[in-house]
C-alpha cells in the first residue's frame, strides 16, 4: 500500500492522469481479494499492485481509460464464470472493481493585474483550478491563492497552457492583442478576453489580420463570461469563471427552473398519451 501511495505522488507531482482500481466485492473463487488495489496509467498500463490476472486485468485497464478519458468514477462487474458474456476466465467467481481517476488539476492561466484578476484568482483556486497568474505587476500579497505566479515575463514568452487549460486575458487592453495572438499558439481549448465589445472586436480583427484561422478563433471567449448582468469586479469575474465551467462541464446556462418545468411537462404529456 506504501508503494501505491507513494506512486500517486509521483503522479500527482507529475501532473500525470492516473486510475486506482479497488476490489470492493468478490464472489466465489477469484484470483484478487477484497480490497486489492491496482494503479493504472494513461495508456491503460497496471505500474502497480494487481485486482486480478488475464481477462480480468484487461477488463479493468480498458475501464480505467474510458474513467480518465470521462474525469468520472466506474464500478466494473465482471462475471468471472461465463466464458462467453463474462470476461472469458471460467475461475467459478465474481467480482466488482472501483474505479477512480486521478485527474491533474486543470490550470486557469491568469494574464493581467487588478480587482478582476484578484477575484478570478480568488474564486478560480475555490473552484478546483490550479491558477497561474503571468504579469510582470502582480505581487504575491493579492495572488495568494495561485499556485505560481510569473513576474518576469514581459512578452508573455512563459505562458504555455496545455491542451486541457483555460487562459483568462485581463490586461485592461494593455497589449491584450499580442497576448492573445500567444496564447493561441498553444493549444489551449479556452482562451477568454475581458474587454468591451468594441475593444473585443478589435481585438479579433488584429488576430484575423495576423493569419488566425477561423477554427481558432472559435476558441476565443470575447467578450468574456456570460450575462449576469455584472457590474463590479466580483462579478464579472462570476460572470468568466461561470463561462469557463460550462465549458468544462458541459452546460447548457438555461436555468435549473425552466428545465424542471420543460421535463415536468414533457413527462406529463407522456402520461396522457401512454
Amino acid at each position: 500500500m506504501q508503494d501505491i501511495l507513494n506512486l500517486l505522488v509521483r503522479f500527482r507531482d507529475g501532473e500525470e492522469p492516473c486510475a486506482i482500481a479497488t476490489v470492493v466485492e468478490t464472489r466465489g473463487s477469484v484470483s484478487a481479494r477484497t480490497g486489492s488495489k491496482a494503479v493504472i496509467d494513461c495508456e491503460g498500463k497496471v505500474v502497480a499492485g494487481w485486482v486480478g490476472g488475464g481477462c480480468a486485468q484487461s477488463t479493468v485497464c480498458h475501464a480505467a481509460i474510458g474513467a480518465m478519458r470521462e474525469g468520472a468514477p466506474q464500478m466494473v462487474d465482471l462475471d468471472l464464470d461465463d466464458e462467453v458474456l463474462g470476461t472469458g476466465m471460467p475461475c467459478g467467481g465474481a467480482m466488482r472493481v472501483y474505479i477512480e481517476p486521478m485527474m491533474p488539476k486543470p490550470k486557469l492561466w491568469l494574464l493581467g493585474v487588478g480587482r478582476v484578476a484578484e477575484c478570478l484568482c480568488q474564486m478560480g483556486a475555490l473552484l478546483g483550478f490550479d491558477v497561474i497568474v503571468d504579469d510582470a505587476l502582480a505581487e504575491h500579497e493579492r495572488y495568494r491563492e495561485a499556485s505560481r505566479l510569473i513576474d518576469d515575463d514581459l512578452d508573455y514568452e512563459k505562458l504555455a497552457p496545455g491542451a486541457a487549460d483555460y487562459v483568462v486575458v485581463a490586461t485592461q487592453h494593455k497589449g491584450d492583442h499580442q497576448s492573445m495572438l500567444r496564447a493561441l499558439r498553444s493549444p489551449a481549448p479556452f482562451i477568454a478576453l475581458i474587454a468591451s465589445a468594441k475593444r473585443s472586436g478589435l481585438v479579433l480583427d488584429y488576430l484575423r489580420q495576423e493569419g488566425i484561422s477561423e477554427a481558432d478563433l472559435a476558441r476565443v471567449h470575447a467578450p468574456a463570461g456570460v450575462d449576469l448582468g455584472a457590474k463590479v469586479p466580483e462579478e464579472i469575474a462570476l460572470s468568466v469563471l461561470s463561462e469557463i465551467v460550462l465549458h468544462r462541464r458541459g452546460g447548457t446556462g438555461e436555468p435549473m427552473r425552466d428545465r424542471l418545468r420543460r421535463r415536468t411537462a414533457g413527462e406529463a404529456v407522456a402520461g396522457a398519451t401512454a
